[in-house]
């Protein structure tokens, strides 16, 4: 198999690569301290903006032109503007990963090996790009994802025991409850995070470099999953991008189709 990332040039890979925040925390080039030096210390959420900025990347370093770090949303200071903001770049990360890879997987034609709805409702169809495979499933496939998205958010939110705008760690998934508590856990539900408690057993130096490989690994992703989808939107629109089959609805009208 062969994805549509692979037609990309150097040019564009090391751009994807560097690539600064969404937030926009990166400053003009200059000269770089050590890559060995800024990765070794341990970088958490506590640290400054300026330290966490520089860490992520020490090329490009702190820079911030909307003033987002200083903001203060919905009159709830600072501190939670910015735990606000944490939250929000590392969640859309993880999630543009996920559809990066999935639409990588499903272009190239890996799907189940089984029907996935019910035998009177479209399933997998070979040859649908993954907007158009989307727009074949039926309204009721999509209210269910719909749904069980919802009670992700749900329980990212009212979960937690310390809330990310109110000193908590940003990025943090709580746990589900046990057995039995609410009736939607009749057994126990593994972390989502870390289901078989693998990063529990990390050093705090090994934690911290996997949150900053996270941090730019999703906002590489934010970027590689809209270029595909600009790309088979308006063909060319990506430079040295991959040729895609042009797709004619829309991509930001889920239930339109």
């Amino acid at each position: 198999l062969r994805p549509p990332i692979c037609n990309l040039s150097p040019i564009n890979m090391a751009l994807l690569s560097l690539a600064p925040s969404c937030l926009g925390l990166a400053t003009p080039l200059r000269a770089a301290p050590p890559l060995a030096s800024s990765r070794a210390a341990a970088v958490s959420m506590d640290d400054s903006k300026e330290e966490l900025a520089t860490a992520l990347n020490p090329v490009v370093g702190y820079f911030d032109p909307l003033g987002l770090a200083t903001a203060d949303f919905w009159s709830q200071g600072n501190e939670a503007t910015w735990g606000w903001l944490r939250h929000a770049e590392i969640k859309h990360g993880r999630v543009a990963m996920f559809a990066f890879v999935g639409y990588i997987a499903q272009y190239n034609g890996l799907h189940f090996g089984f029907p996935l709805s019910l035998p009177e409702s479209p399933s997998y169809a070979a040859g649908l790009t993954p907007p158009e495979q989307w727009d074949a499933l039926p309204l009721l496939a999509k209210a269910q994802i719909f749904t069980f998205i919802g009670f992700l958010e749900f329980w990212s939110e009212l979960g937690m025991e310390t809330h990310y705008m109110k000193g908590g760690r940003p990025g943090d998934y709580p746990d589900f409850p046990k057995a039995g508590v609410i009736p939607v856990t009749p057994v126990k539900v593994f972390n989502l995070y870390d289901p078989f408690g693998f990063a529990g057993k990390r050093s705090e130096e090994q934690k911290a470099k996997g949150l900053l490989a996270e941090i730019n690994n999703g906002r590489a992703a934010m970027i590689g999953i809209m270029a595909f989808l600009a790309e088979q939107k308006i063909p060319g629109s990506v430079p040295w991008g991959p040729h895609l089959k042009p797709y004619a609805g829309e991509v930001m009208a889920p239930f339109m189709s």
